[in-house]
């Protein structure tokens, strides 16, 4: 009789853990709470809109490629994907910049600002994809539970090459010299959830899935690989339970017997997988003596930041909006400072737009336009009450009209808002994250919190805020490093 592995939350992790144990023959169950799988990649649909509730950017296509090849699939029979051409536009004060898909015409544009920059970048973008291959290669899959996994020799000679002990500003400052060019290299790092200046240099591997690699969107949005990832898994074997939020976690004689249900129901299992909030999971579902960290210990983290997020329909479409667009118009070390070194409500926030819609219309009604704007800000803050969202809307609606000459106020026909307080009630968000923890040095590999219980043998851990990190790609991969730890412990 095949073993029971009962996995915790339906989002990327979850679905790539289930996946894969269900591959290897387990009997898999999956308990998510809300009525649809993806977790913080849920859709939000309404009057003929159809917003991504979380993640927007697909990076790193290689990734999603290498997980439908374990299922003897390929991403295209999966979703069509279109690459986003220019891959966004950023709004500096004095007007906005497309970053263009050919690396040729970016390094024309570098070069008008900056001489010798386009051959800086050829420097810069070759180290950084011997980083992003040996990253891949090397560091990315491993299960982060001891510091003997890095005492590799494959790792070991090349430490200094791939810059762990610089950080990617230094880094960036290297190589340019002007402010533009400084913070358009920077951008990709903020999806890490640090300032760049205590990001490992390491990460200009991202520079490389950005510049190299490419912006890519799947046709229908982001869901279609929540759909895609949740399909494969059934296909498996695996059965999702929806409308069904994991309670308690039974433990007897230091191992996980049982997982009850919102509902009372008790989901018997040989192996747990969390894939839901793991402070959460922690704190909330496991009795005291089986925690593995302190409450001090969670305290003491760096998280990424969380956010507030706005979903709007309009009755008509911006002229010229791109699919990305980036509001880089406000003094980047003040929202900064907000964010991460005084945590408080921003007084000049950077923010985000996506508009989905201008490249797959059919995710809003015909001659409509479907607007996602994000404005990050520090995770642990209080206070998201509809007046403040509104101060904040207001703040970002009067600046997208200066750079774009559109009221996006004058055509909302929907609007929905999203909060860390939301974060917490939907997602049990530890401090309302959005990303999980930072990258920093000393939250990276063995020192993130462990993808296996340090006091239940048979409970596991995965997802954003274990290895190998916060982003969909890391979610996908970090579900496939769980279920090999899984069946090396249990078979």
């Amino acid at each position: 009789m095949p073993r029971k592995v009962v996995v915790i939350g339906s989002g990327f992790a979850g679905l790539s853990a289930a996946a894969f144990m269900a591959k290897a023959g387990w009997q898999v169950q999956v308990l998510e709470k809300h009525d649809q799988a993806g977790g913080r990649a849920r859709r939000l649909s309404a009057e003929g809109f159809h917003f991504d509730m979380g993640p927007s950017w697909y990076w790193m296509p290689d990734v999603f490629e290498r997980f439908f090849n374990q299922f003897g699939k390929k991403v295209s029979d999966q979703y069509e994907l279109k690459r986003l051409d220019p891959s966004y536009r950023i709004y500096f004060d004095d007007g906005p910049v497309d970053i263009p898909a050919n690396p040729e015409k970016f390094k024309s544009y570098l070069e008008s600002i900056e001489k010798g920059a386009a051959a800086q970048l050829d420097k810069f973008l070759n180290e950084a994809a011997y980083k992003y291959q040996v990253g891949m290669q090397e560091l990315v899959f491993r299960p982060g539970l001891s510091i003997m996994e890095l005492l590799d020799w494959k790792i070991i000679r090349n430490i200094f090459r791939i810059d762990i002990f610089s950080s990617i500003t230094k880094h960036i400052e290297s190589h340019f010299q002007h402010p533009k060019i400084k913070q358009i290299l920077s951008f990709p790092v903020l999806f890490l959830g640090s300032l760049p200046e205590h990001t490992p240099a390491l990460y200009s591997l991202m520079n490389y899935a950005d510049l190299t690699l490419g912006t890519w969107y799947p046709m229908g949005g982001m869901y279609r690989i929540v759909e895609a990832m949740k399909a494969v898994a059934e296909e498996q074997g695996a059965q999702f339970v929806f409308n069904t939020e994991a309670r308690k976690i039974n433990i007897e004689n230091g191992s996980v017997k049982s997982v009850i249900a919102s509902d009372g129901k008790e989901f018997f299992a040989d192996v747990v997988i969390g894939g839901a909030d793991y402070h959460f999971i922690e704190t909330q579902l496991l009795p005291e003596k089986s925690r593995s960290y302190s409450r001090q210990y969670w305290e003491s983290r760096k998280m990424a930041p969380s956010c507030l997020l706005y979903y709007i329909g309009l009755n008509r479409k911006v002229p010229g909006l791109q699919h990305h667009s980036l509001f880089f118009d406000a003094d980047f070390t003040i929202h900064a400072r907000d964010i991460y070194e005084n945590p408080s409500w921003p007084t000049h926030p950077l923010f985000y737009v996506s508009n989905v819609t201008a490249t797959d219309p059919e995710q809003a009604p015909e001659g409509f336009d479907n607007i996602f704007i994000l404005i990050p800000v520090a995770a642990g803050l209080d206070g998201d009450d509809i007046t403040l969202r509104e101060k904040y809307f207001d703040i970002v609606s009067e600046r997208f009209k200066h750079h774009t000459g559109f009221d996006l106020k004058n055509h909302i026909v929907l609007k929905k808002t999203f909060g860390p307080s939301d974060f917490v009630n939907e997602y049990h968000a530890y401090k309302g994250n959005a990303y999980g923890l930072a990258n920093t040095l000393m939250q990276t590999a063995n020192l993130k919190p462990s993808c296996r219980s340090k006091k239940v043998k048979n409970l596991f851990y995965t997802g954003q805020l274990t290895v190998p990190g916060p982003g969909v790609p890391p979610a996908l991969i970090s579900g496939e490093i769980v279920a090999k730890e899984v069946i090396r412990c249990f078979g």
